[in-house]
């Protein structure tokens, strides 16, 4: 038997990939109206618990955000940076 038939197939793992934890603009509004921020930060959301310390977060456009805020996250996506600055927000990439 041939030594590629006699080995086991393995998917491919990339070791470059970076890892997000997807937080929505409607869990901003929630936390925006519930706490009254109007700066959140990886600080904000670890206390809320939607992340723990260590992960990176994305910033997803799913859901309407009314509430003026200065969003600190590690990525944002297109529809959520022109959502956030439609009601007059700012971004901040860390």
């Amino acid at each position: 038997m041939p030594l590629q038939r006699r080995l086991p197939k393995f998917g491919f793992k990339n070791i470059n990939r970076v890892e997000y934890k997807a937080i929505n603009l409607s869990t901003l509004q929630a936390l925006a109206d519930a706490k009254g921020y109007e700066k959140i930060g990886l600080e904000e959301m670890s206390a809320a618990g939607f992340i723990s310390k260590k992960q990176m977060v994305k910033i997803l456009g799913n859901g309407e955000l009314t509430a003026k805020l200065t969003v600190e996250a590690n990525a944002f996506s297109a529809s959520a940076v022109k959502a956030i600055e439609a009601v007059g927000g700012t971004v901040v990439k860390l």
